[in-house]
């Protein structure tokens, strides 16, 4: 095991931990992408534990701690830069791991459940604008040299942006998803196993058609559709950095990633008309309360417009 995945903690607590995330996938059904992000936060909690109590916990040194403790966590891992998203984030997987040993009679949680995750500060959404996400998802402004790569590169930002799908959905279909033409619809599991129907536009069905006739590689029906330069999974490290070296080909801010595609989508449908609850629904949140920050997005745009264009503001 790599050095930075080491998890410092005497065996009981380790045989805890695991049987924990264990659950995590199997019986809670959470994403692959929390659970892994459940792992880190606790390991970081015990490399924590581990100088904060003197040595490797256990059991033994959980089941003493007090709130105090916590919060000294919370403001180590502020100090190391984390910010408040970050810890509300790290504070959850805590919390979850702690109720995990409580359920089973190990401890009591009391600690986890009397401190407050810190509030984070609700910024809007940045999407792109039309004209930059209709260049970011063209064919002919992709910049890899081989002709599949930058087909491939342009059928995901498609989806992404054609499609509202989070990278981590777009990069988890799979040959069966897109046959002869390609669907109309794609049925998507997303965050906590909820399942949406999303439009397939002519123009992502097509990129996708033109990256699988370029494809070197068999997509057989069971594997992952989207494929790296060496035939594995694709990555979505991958499209992030292809994203970063677009952004300065076409003079993009910083805020234009692959996510931002996202954004723009629901951003874009909202300002010419869409219905918010059917947005709701294509972008699979479980809250209107989440699609409703599109709004202000939308909001802030049109200000922006009456201050630059009205000859009184």
């Amino acid at each position: 095991m790599p050095q930075e995945f080491l998890v410092v903690a005497r065996p009981d607590l380790q045989r805890a931990r695991a049987e924990w995330l264990a659950a995590l996938g199997d019986e809670r059904r959470l994403s692959a992408l929390t659970v892994e992000a459940y792992e880190r936060d606790t390991r970081q909690f015990l490399q924590f534990l581990t100088g904060h109590c003197g040595g490797a916990p256990g059991l033994a040194e959980v089941r003493e701690l007090r709130p105090a403790d916590l919060r000294a966590f919370l403001a180590f891992r502020r100090a190391n830069g984390a910010g408040a998203r970050t810890l509300g984030r790290g504070l959850a997987g805590v919390r979850s791991f702690l109720r995990f040993l409580e359920r089973r009679g190990l401890i009591n949680a009391a600690a986890a459940s009397a401190l407050k995750a810190p509030r984070a500060p609700r910024g809007l959404p940045k999407p792109l604008t039309a004209v930059d996400a209709r260049k970011v998802v063209s064919g002919d402004m992709q910049l890899a040299e081989e002709p599949w790569i930058a087909a491939r590169n342009a059928a995901v930002l498609t989806l992404l942006y054609g499609s509202g799908l989070r990278i981590a959905e777009a990069l988890g279909l799979t040959g069966a998803d897109f046959t002869g033409k390609g669907p109309t619809a794609l049925r998507i599991t997303g965050k906590g196993g909820k399942m949406r129907l999303v439009p397939v536009l002519p123009v992502a069905a097509e990129a996708v058609a033109e990256y699988r006739r370029l494809c070197p590689h068999h997509l057989a029906a069971e594997a992952p559709l989207f494929r790296g330069a060496r035939g594995g999974a694709l990555q979505p490290a991958v499209i992030q950095r292809e994203m970063k070296r677009m952004r300065s080909a076409l003079n993009l801010p910083e805020t234009a990633t692959p996510h931002a595609l996202r954004h723009s989508f629901a951003t874009h449908l909202l300002a010419r008309g869409g219905d918010l609850r059917a947005i709701q629904e294509l972008l699979g949140h479980a809250s209107l309360s989440t699609t409703q920050v599109y709004t202000a997005v939308d909001t802030a745009r049109l200000m922006e417009i009456y201050d630059a264009a009205h000859p009184r503001a």
